[in-house]
């Protein structure tokens, strides 16, 4: 997500405790929001599909390749 869908967003934010939102402002902001949040997620899913963990009998396990292929996280 770019800074400007960003600032938006912050922009959004601004006016609806200021002044409010039009129905097609809140529209926008919640498709915004919507992004924001599908961004952050599959972020944190890329950090985590590459997190190896030594287990205790010496062996390394990546995360991904044994989490990863979940249908539901």
């Amino acid at each position: 997500m770019d800074m400007s869908k960003i600032d938006r967003i912050n922009t959004l934010a601004h006016k609806a405790k200021s002044v409010g939102l039009t129905e097609e402002e809140k529209k926008e902001r919640d498709q915004l929001r919507r992004e924001y949040i599908a961004t952050i997620r599959m972020n944190l899913r890329s950090q985590l599909d590459n997190i190896d963990v030594k287990e205790a009998d010496g062996t390394i396990t990546n995360l991904g390749q044994k989490y990863g292929n979940k249908t539901t996280h």
